[in-house]
């Protein structure tokens, strides 16, 4: 564990892994602290004026045409945090809420919010302390951002609402603050505005989605070499010259870690006749057009997300002139999800055409008409055995889940705070689909794995000619070892599903190829 040192410039990608998966403290930069301390200094010299400022004397949303007086204020912010402390439904996780928490706090630390230093250290102390506020699945439109989950983050802050502790048992929260030396925070004018508006939220579960798909696809990568092996396919199709003449790059990095994986293997090019195989199948040949486009995709959009997480998304913001100049605060509109939510939604997309190819090399694995010698369904006695068949119903019941979950809620928009907000992101709901997309897409590739393996173990039984590569050797030597179990009569398989799930999701199946071929890309 080490310490994420949050600056005025914003933060990296590996910064929010840290946090929110690793369990990182953060602290501020002497820097980030003074300039929030001077986006306050022009905040507070807007109270003391008498012309209405939004978000500093003025209601909010559409009720921003109401002049609040300088006793009400601090009423105003508790109220709003209170009021849009308004979610509904099951937990999001807890990885979730202290990337929305980091994220938050990153744009707190860029000078633009208005905030009170006290405001962003207790945010970090929060954070510190592992306290994690309960934050739930219904409540965002994104925009104005992520508005309920991260008001109910913001209520935490000021000793109300509900939070689990580091042993994740949710107590009171006076109590959780009390037990870790923290102080409630009494917010003042902007404060609770600032809180509140960010899409935070959607940002963190992309970059948490970035993290899982980049695996994944090169998980993909592997289990789609071990299903070309196990189907005695040709490599040629892999050749470097053939991908660049369509000079699509991740389609040649898929292309070549599946080369690299089927390397000194005995089985492809072999046939179970005399005829010469021309081709293979569209899901065994264009393996590395369809997780290339898929990688490309990801690419995309993690260059959506770099820039969020170099942006300060606040309304209003406090900006500054040339230098000696009085600061000022503005209304804007950089709190809409638009460019988030679309990305969430491609790579969704994305997750469904892997996992849809996945699935259709499963199925030529089972097909005794067309697994070119294998038993039906992998299975050892077919007949008395089933084998993998119902394996392959779940999986085509991921697929067709993840099918379901590409349609994209970006296209969506449902008008509120009467008629103000008259279009919205619903990139907090892309993001939600898009995390239980992952989390299909890693079963579904597991249980590619599963079959593949098996078949490959039983093409090579009694044989001292079909050796496979060194690579798919390992995966199996790994995977066995793992209790990911292989050829025999039938058994209980929801244990070697599950086992295959944790080999895949771990990154212990691109690990034990990795020992055989170097790095993957």
């Amino acid at each position: 564990m080490h310490n994420v040192v949050i600056g005025a410039h914003g933060a990296t990608v590996e910064d929010v892994l840290a946090v929110a998966r690793g369990g990182a403290r953060v602290e501020l930069s002497a820097e980030a602290l003074a300039g929030i301390a001077a986006a306050r200094d022009v905040v507070d010299a807007l109270a003391a004026k008498p012309e209405p400022v939004y978000g500093v004397s003025t209601g909010f949303g559409a009720l921003a045409v109401r002049h609040i007086s300088p006793e009400l204020r601090a009423q105003l912010q508790r109220s709003l945090v209170r009021s849009h402390a308004a979610g509904m439904g099951p937990r999001v996780e807890r990885e979730v809420v202290r990337a929305l928490m980091f994220l938050r706090l990153k744009t707190l630390a860029s000078g633009r919010t208005g905030v009170r230093p006290v405001v962003a250290e207790t945010m970090a102390a929060l954070l510190n302390a592992g306290i994690t506020p309960v934050v739930h699945e219904f409540g965002s439109l994104g925009c104005s951002g992520d508005l309920a989950p991260l008001a109910h983050c913001a209520l935490v802050l000021m000793g109300e609402g509900e939070a689990e502790g580091p042993d994740g048992v949710v107590r009171p929260v006076p109590e959780l603050l009390a037990a870790h030396g923290i102080e409630p925070v009494e917010l003042r004018e902007k404060e609770g505005l600032a809180l509140i508006n960010g899409t935070d939220g959607m940002l963190g579960m992309l970059v948490m989605a970035l993290d899982d798909l980049r695996l994944l696809f090169t998980s993909a990568d592997v289990t789609a070499a071990l299903s070309l092996e196990a189907l005695l396919g040709t490599d040629k199709v892999l050749a470097p010259e053939l991908h660049a003449i369509r000079p699509h790059p991740g389609q040649a990095a898929s292309a070549s870690n599946m080369r690299r994986v089927l390397a000194g293997s005995g089985l492809t090019g072999h046939h179970q006749d005399d005829a010469p195989r021309v081709q293979d199948a569209y899901s065994i040949r264009c393996a590395p057009q369809v997780a290339g486009a898929g990688r490309d995709t990801v690419a995309h959009a993690l260059t959506v997300a770099e820039r969020e997480l170099a942006s300060a998304v606040d309304n209003p913001v406090v900006l500054f002139g040339d230098e000696g100049s009085e600061g000022r605060l503005e209304s804007n509109g950089n709190f809409h999800g638009a460019p988030v939510a679309y990305v969430l939604d491609f790579l969704a997309i994305a997750a469904a055409d892997l996992g849809s190819i996945a699935e259709r090399r499963t199925d030529r694995l089972l097909d005794k008409s067309r697994s070119h010698g294998l038993p039906a369904f992998l299975a050892d006695d077919p007949g008395v055995d089933s084998g993998l068949m119902i394996a392959q119903y779940t999986q085509a019941a991921l697929v067709s889940e993840n099918k379901r979950l590409a349609v994209p809620a970006s296209v969506d928009s449902i008008p509120s705070s009467a008629m103000q907000e008259d279009h919205v992101s619903m990139g907090w709901s892309a993001a939600r689909k898009l995390r239980q997309a992952v989390d299909n897409l890693t079963r579904i590739v597991a249980i590619e794995l599963v079959a593949a393996s098996r078949a490959i173990e039983m093409r090579v039984q009694g044989s001292e000619v079909l050796v496979p590569a060194p690579a798919s050797q390992a995966v199996l030597k790994a995977a066995r070892e793992a209790d990911v179990t292989g050829p025999g009569p039938d058994r209980f398989l929801a244990p070697d599903l599950a086992a295959a799930y944790e080999f895949v999701r771990s990154g212990a199946l691109v690990a034990a190829a990795e020992s055989a071929t170097g790095p993957l890309a």
